[in-house]
């Protein structure tokens, strides 16, 4: 998945140049190319679909240059994570109904791949014997409250799975605590393993007015009439996430705990934790002189940056604009985008 915008890493990620696009690892490769080298030990490049925005077309084609053409699937608008998922699912059963369906996010990071390639490996091998449902936990290490939390049952058990009891909304910092200290809960990574026909299956089940639009696509897939259908029908699809419209209805589903450092790198906060920090907790890169600052995100660009008395904010240089923020203000960028709007200031968006 590949068409969101990035708002909350603006100003480095732009409308035209949006998160998934960007270099934010000292490796130089993007984070959709991370995204796609990290799975090449499982899956054919000609089996890799990238489902994105029209206009992020020509990008996917620069940085992924051996995944075919067709195999970009172009959303005409932007539906949330279920018509996004059932699209691709739509291509895949198309080419081959049994076929297992990995559902991976294209702005995630992962510090262990061999360990993450491994977890892919068992959760393919249940999805595939079973029709089972399999989602991608990740073992908390701290009480998280941004993100949501899956429950499972640790009495039953499949290999490394486990069965999920129910899907917990983004709890607050008490309840955050409560989930760490009783262990049978999990972040849920939104990264699943599913037979394209078993989450096609869910859907019609529990969605059937998206079921119904997507049986449209899938028939139209391969023809001249493909992007035609798309256009007319795409935008008709409730706009609904897979886990509120399927996840949290359906009930054979299993979860495998992930421990490979998986971040979803959601805000500038999260470079403070991929990145290496220096003895006064800051992460700096770029021309950057500081003075009595610690906990700080320092990302320069052609210009010196000053920084004294500066603690726990974030500062990023994009040469056209620049961004200083309290460090527990990031969840508020988006604000700023929102101003810019209403400033007529698009040339900055």
């Amino acid at each position: 998945m590949a068409g969101g915008r990035g708002e909350r890493f603006w100003p480095k990620s732009r409308q035209n140049l949006p998160k998934q696009f960007l270099s934010l690892t000292n490796d130089s490769r993007t984070m959709i190319q991370l995204t796609v080298d990290r799975i090449k030990p499982l899956v054919a490049i000609q089996d890799v679909y990238v489902a994105t925005n029209q206009k992020y077309k020509a990008l996917v084609k620069e940085q992924l240059p051996g995944i075919p053409e067709e195999n970009i699937l172009c959303e005409p608008v932007a539906r949330n994570t279920a018509p996004c998922i059932g699209l691709g699912a739509a291509h895949v059963a198309k080419k081959d109904g049994d076929a297992v369906m990995m559902v991976l996010a294209s702005d995630s990071l992962i510090k262990n791949d061999e360990l993450f390639v491994q977890t892919l490996k068992e959760a393919v091998s249940i999805a595939h014997k079973e029709q089972k449902i399999v989602t991608m936990g990740i073992t908390p290490n701290y009480p998280e409250t941004g993100y949501g939390y899956i429950k499972f049952d640790q009495s039953q058990k499949d290999g490394s799975a486990f069965k999920v009891e129910r899907f917990v909304e983004k709890p607050d910092l008490e309840t955050a605590k409560k989930y760490l200290s009783d262990g049978g809960y999990l972040w849920n990574s939104g990264m699943f393993v599913w037979k394209a026909s078993t989450v096609l299956s869910s859907i019609k089940a529990f969605m059937p007015d998206l079921s119904a639009g997507l049986e449209k696509i899938q028939a139209a897939v391969g023809t001249a009439d493909y992007n035609k259908v798309l256009e007319s029908v795409f935008p008709t699809l409730p706009s609904e996430s897979i886990d509120y419209g399927v996840m949290e209805k359906a009930k054979d589903i299993y979860t495998i705990p992930g421990n490979f450092g998986w971040d979803d790198v959601g805000s500038w906060l999260a470079v403070g934790r991929i990145k290496r920090s220096d003895e006064s907790c800051s992460t700096i890169e770029g021309k950057v002189v500081t003075v009595n600052s610690s906990g700080n995100v320092i990302l320069g660009g052609k210009k010196l940056i000053a920084c004294v008395g500066l603690k726990d904010t974030v500062v990023v240089d994009a040469d056209d604009a620049l961004l200083i923020c309290a460090k527990d203000a990031c969840g508020d960028i988006k604000k700023v985008l929102a101003a810019l709007r209403e400033k007529g200031m698009e040339e900055f968006l």
